[in-house]
C-alpha cells in the first residue's frame, strides 16, 4: 500500500491541504504564465512545480547520486534536475505530479513535517507572489514561521539582530529585539527567505 501523510496530524492536514490550494491555481495559468518567472532566481514558473515534485519522481539514491555529482551542493543540483526535469515534462505532466501528490508522506531530512509544509508555502509563494495570485491563510503560515529558527535563518541569509517579527494577521512573532516590524504573515516570510531586498526587514 502506497504510504499517505498522516491526517491526524495538523501540520499534515495543512501540509495536504497547500498542495491541493497550488494544484487548483497552477490549474488554471495560461502558457505565458507557465513560462514566467518566479521569485527563485533563474526558475520559471515549471521549474519551480519541477522541484517541489522532484522527492516524488526520483527515487533518493538518484537525488544522492545527483548531489554526489554536484561535489555536494544541493543547490547545485536542484537547479540542474529542475532545468533537465522541465526540458522533457510538459506543464500538465508536472502539475498532475503535484495533484497526484497531495498526500505523499515526504519530508525534507531533518526537516519533520513542519519542514515539508514549510517548503510548500514558501516554493508555493515563489510563484503566486510573482503571478499576482491568491496567499495561502495566514494560519498556515504561521506554521512556518513558528517553526523558523537559526538554522532556517542562516539557510537564507536572514539577520535579524535586534528585530522582533510580528505578523499583524496571526498570532506568531519572529526574533527578539527593540526593533518591532509589523506586517502580515507572509510579508513577514517573504523577507526571512529573502525574497525581497534584505535591507527592507
Amino acid at each position: 500500500m502506497t504510504r499517505q501523510l498522516d491526517l491526524s496530524d495538523p501540520l499534515a492536514r495543512e501540509t495536504a491541504a497547500e498542495r491541493a490550494r497550488l494544484a487548483d491555481l497552477y490549474a488554471g495559468l495560461r502558457p505565458d504564465q507557465w513560462a514566467a518567472a518566479s521569485l527563485c532566481t533563474g526558475w520559471r514558473v515549471r521549474e519551480v512545480l519541477a522541484h517541489v515534485t522532484m522527492p516524488y519522481r526520483h527515487s533518493a539514491l538518484r537525488v544522492l547520486r545527483g548531489i554526489a555529482a554536484a561535489r555536494g551542493k544541493f543547490d547545485r543540483f536542484a537547479d540542474r534536475i529542475a532545468h533537465e526535469d522541465t526540458d522533457h515534462l510538459s506543464d500538465a505532466e508536472l502539475l498532475a505530479a503535484l495533484r497526484d501528490n497531495v498526500e505523499h508522506p515526504w519530508r525534507p531530512p531533518g526537516g519533520g513535517q513542519a519542514g515539508a509544509l514549510s517548503h510548500d508555502v514558501i516554493h508555493g509563494l515563489d510563484v503566486t507572489e510573482a503571478l499576482g495570485l491568491p496567499r495561502p491563510p495566514a494560519d498556515r503560515v504561521r506554521h512556518v514561521l513558528e517553526s523558523a529558527g537559526p538554522r532556517a535563518f542562516a539557510y537564507f541569509g536572514t539577520d535579524l539582530a535586534g528585530v522582533r517579527l510580528v505578523a499583524t494577521d496571526a498570532e506568531v512573532s519572529v526574533g527578539e529585539g527593540p526593533r518591532v516590524v509589523e506586517l502580515p504573515a507572509v510579508d513577514l516570510l517573504l523577507r526571512i527567505t529573502g525574497r525581497v531586498t534584505p535591507g527592507s526587514v
